[in-house]
């Protein structure tokens, strides 16, 4: 349909040899596809906990908190790489694969995300934008599955996809630690967030237009 994106998500990484490899590698380790997607999860899990607690550590640990935020989250996302190349690159597709695609996705966008909120959540209306971050999300995944119902192919389109989500988060997690070390107000995951919500209004709005376009040409072309 003209208009609207792949079915699959286009990532250059997936073309990388390190991604080849480790792929293959966990193939031959016996790993599935589903067993990554889980282990995605995990990933939130831990990047969730770790963002909400930091405000409880002293001294250094909050720093360190929000740097182990940064690399789960980085972790889900190499997670969400491998699991598609185990499937489709490796053939270990699975019937329910397209559920475990989908649903361990969207619950670690809103555990990370509300990881986020929480903390912030002496900031005022830091918890309100860490939940705002999650609903939006899962809004732009809504709309993408949506376009898949109509018997579109799905939209990734950004700006604020999720690969787009988890790189400012990361970004913001980061500056967290820095300023979580240096004893400075918390900021930037404030603002991260503020981007993300804001980001993928932008994005479901995109989104949307898209498939209002494609349902249009239809129309026209069975007239």
């Amino acid at each position: 349909m003209t208009g609207i994106a792949l079915t699959r998500r286009v990532l250059a990484t997936r073309d990388t040899r390190w991604a080849r490899r480790l792929a293959h590698l966990l193939h031959d380790l016996g790993a599935t596809p589903n067993g990554v997607s889980i282990a995605g999860v995990g990933w939130a899990l831990a990047a969730g906990a770790a963002l909400a607690l930091a405000p409880a550590f002293d001294g250094a640990g909050p720093a360190i908190a929000f740097a182990i935020a940064a690399a789960a989250i980085q972790l889900r996302l190499l997670c969400n790489l491998l699991d598609g190349m185990l499937a489709v690159e490796e053939g270990l597709g699975t019937p329910l694969g397209d559920l475990y695609n989908e649903i361990p996705d969207r619950l670690a966008d809103v555990v990370i995300l509300l990881g986020a909120g929480a903390a912030v959540r002496n900031v005022t209306g830091g918890l309100a934008l860490g939940c705002g971050a999650a609903l939006a999300a899962l809004f732009t995944a809504y709309i993408r599955v949506l376009a898949g119902s109509l018997g579109m192919t799905q939209p990734f389109i950004g700006p604020m996809a999720k690969q787009h989500r988890m790189f400012v988060l990361t970004i913001a997690a980061l500056c967290a630690a820095v300023e979580a070390a240096l004893g400075m107000p918390m900021r930037a995951l404030v603002t991260g967030l503020a981007i993300i919500a804001a980001g993928a209004v932008v994005t479901a709005w995109r989104r949307i237009a898209l498939i209002a376009a494609a349902l249009e040409a239809r129309t026209s072309g069975s007239e």
